[in-house]
């Protein structure tokens, strides 16, 4: 995805544009990883001191309704990330550190199903957590830990 893509995807289902929704979204395109609501408070603080972390909540709700944005839950939280390109089947490693993530093009899918004669399987996601190799060096990443 990209941020016209979001932008026009937010026009089209009667949501406004505002700076604030700007931002957020400018946030995720410049970054290829999962980010908390406070992840994301800290990134524009400075910007909008006064924009609460239930606003962020709403907002990042709203734009993963809309298939914008789409999310896991690590450690009892929510992480956020642009939506991939949907023509693309993949998977994600997702650092527990830093939150980058990377394209698992593997999918383990016939081997799963070939279990589960008679079920009807309407999706699936499949997700592979640990430490990207800036983590487990502990050289310089990119982004602040969780």
């Amino acid at each position: 995805m990209i941020l016209t893509e979001a932008i026009e995807i937010l026009k089209v289902n009667g949501y406004k544009y505002t700076d604030k929704r700007g931002e957020l979204l400018r946030l995720f395109a410049d970054s290829d990883k999962y980010m908390t609501a406070r992840d994301i408070q800290q990134e524009i603080q400075m910007a909008y001191p006064s924009l609460s972390t239930d606003t962020i909540y709403r907002n990042l709700s709203v734009f993963a309704a809309l298939g914008i944005l789409e999310y896991t839950e690590l450690g009892g939280e929510k992480r956020f990330r642009f939506a991939c390109d949907v023509n693309h089947h993949h998977h994600h490693f997702i650092c527990t550190e830093c939150g980058v993530s990377k394209d698992i093009s593997l999918c383990p899918m016939k081997e799963v199903s070939g279990g589960l004669s008679g079920y009807q399987i309407s999706g699936h996601k499949f997700e592979i957590y640990g430490k990207c190799p800036d983590c487990v060096t502990g050289s310089d990443c990119t982004v602040e830990g969780y």
